[in-house]
């Protein structure tokens, strides 16, 4: 019969996770859930490289419950779990404790886990068994202690042993079941036979498990299938490359909401909009319309983006509202698919002009459709760059611009992106001034969060701190002024896409019409 006490204790799955926390799983699910449960994870700390956020691994760190969890930049999914003090939470192994709170009397002091983890035989004669030999890591100069690192497929432990006391000419068993071997310090969690093996590839082995846990052992007939890639292939078309099942193309100004919620699945929010205070760029009056031959690239009526894009408009003045009372009606149907566990939002509105194919690649006749229906227009790739206003509203969505030329990914520095894809577009400058003119960027304040219209609150998501508060790690001070100055964002326009570019040179969020 099982302990009625371990009911609350996080099982040990080798190579899977521990408890709810699964391998695999993406930043955003498991940010998104730590979140939910304050009482039971009090502290939670964020650390990332400021400068390299996607290309570097991110780190949740939960002090208060022992854990660690490490991600892989350009993909945000957990990759390694570290417990790094056994004594503040529960973890069992088939009903066993890793760390026994209450010691026999009759019981010898050698077979007991330690004070802080398991002892050596405790994880060798009760829980694990037998093993290959591991690794013997040497102290730092002026340091006595060593660590010996032991394996079993999908989880390590790491022992601190007397460096003195050390030999390559005694087996290990007899060491570490010795005086001069300590408790464990520390157990990994991850993805491989063994810690040599599986560190060469942790962050780049491709996970096994999905990235929400609860997609785990369903069936895509049953549930949407994830969205590994969004690939941009101009003139509104795009394919989504999926986890198991065939790719989805989609067509803006084409494809249906029918279309969208038979695929994809229904949203997980919608927002119905009904604020276009941004459109004062926008061709509402008859002076602001874009001349023909002005470059397509920052076309105003791209800026009408998502929810955050109205970020850095304040309240309605008189005069805005004499501004609205000029402006066409919309249709009250003309929404948001908030797509946040896929990575993305697509807009429902009535058809518009298609943007232009890439340079030399093949053009698309569009198949009719009557005006009067709605179809998606657009679609908002976020990239879930930690420190950014937007943060942990989406799961990370990576996506791939097939120019014709070449491939610009989700991963790349915009000032490179920038740069390919002046070089597609050059010949549709007017002259060198056009293309200067309209290769500026737009300043986008996301900061206020006191605008009727941000971000968080169209996402019914609303918090009570600012990203600036996350922890920063070892970045200190440093970091939390950049991540203070990642809330101005500006907005660079090509034919057919927008790009919302961080002063890390990192995009954002990819807008595509």
């Amino acid at each position: 019969m099982t302990d009625p006490s371990l009911k609350s204790a996080l099982q040990i799955q080798p190579e899977r996770g521990t408890g709810w926390i699964v391998l695999g799983s993406s930043l955003h699910s498991v940010l998104t859930r730590l979140k939910a449960s304050p009482q039971t994870y009090p502290d939670i700390e964020l650390s990332y490289s400021a400068s390299e956020p996607i290309t570097k691994p991110v780190v949740i760190s939960l002090p208060r419950n022992g854990l660690r969890l490490r991600f892989d930049g350009p993909d945000q999914r957990l990759r390694l779990i570290e417990i790094l003090d056994f004594s503040l939470s529960t973890f069992v192994y088939k009903n066993i404790e890793l760390v026994r709170r209450n010691k026999s009397s009759d019981e010898g002091n050698h077979d007991e886990p330690g004070p802080s983890g398991p002892s050596f035989r405790h994880v060798y004669n009760r829980l694990f068994g037998p093993t290959y030999a591991g690794e013997y890591i040497p102290p730092e100069a002026g340091q006595a202690t060593g660590a010996y690192v032991l394996s079993y497929p999908g989880l390590a432990f790491t022992f601190p042993v007397k460096h003195n006391s050390w030999s390559d000419k005694v087996d290990f068993v007899s060491i570490l079941s010795s005086t001069a071997t300590g408790p464990a310090s520390s157990m990994a969690i991850f993805l491989g036979s063994s810690w040599t093996e599986a560190r060469k590839t942790l962050y780049t082995r491709p996970p096994i498990y999905p990235r929400l846990p609860s997609l785990g052992g369903k069936s895509s007939e049953t549930i949407p299938d994830e969205i590994e890639e969004v690939r941009v292939y101009g003139a509104g078309r795009l394919e989504m490359v999926r986890r198991s099942s065939p790719p989805l193309s989609i067509t803006l100004n084409e494809t249906t909401p029918q279309d969208l919620v038979a695929e994809l699945g229904p949203p997980d929010a919608i927002y119905r909009k009904n604020d276009r205070r941004i459109s004062i760029h926008a061709t509402g009056n008859p002076a602001n319309r874009r001349l023909p031959s002005m470059s397509p690239g920052l076309d105003p009526q791209a800026l009408d983006t998502d929810q955050s894009s109205i970020q850095s408009y304040t309240e309605d003045s008189d005069m805005e509202q004499e501004r609205e009372k000029d402006r066409p009606s919309e249709s009250s149907d003309e929404c948001f698919y908030n797509y946040f566990h896929h990575g993305f939002d697509i807009l429902i509105s009535a058809p518009a002009a298609r943007s232009p194919a890439f340079p030399g690649t093949s053009t698309y006749e569009p198949s009719a459709s009557s005006s009067a229906q709605l179809v998606a227009t657009k679609i908002f790739l976020h990239a879930n760059i930690p420190g950014s206003f937007s943060f942990n509203r989406h799961r990370r969505s990576r996506w791939g611009i097939r120019t014709g030329v070449e491939t610009l990914n989700s991963e790349m520095a915009f000032s490179t992106m920038s740069s390919a894809l002046k070089n597609v577009w050059q010949g549709i400058y007017k002259d060198e001034h056009e293309e200067k003119q309209m290769q500026r960027g737009m300043v986008l304040n996301r900061g206020w969060a006191e605008s009727p219209e941000s971000s968080i609150e169209l996402l019914g998501d609303l918090e009570e701190e600012s990203p600036s508060r996350d922890q920063a790690g070892d970045h200190g001070a440093a970091a939390a002024d950049a991540i203070n100055g990642m809330s101005n964002t500006e907005l660079f326009g090509f034919p057919g896409m927008l790009f919302e570019v961080l002063k890390n040179d990192t995009v954002s969020c990819l807008t595509v019409f």
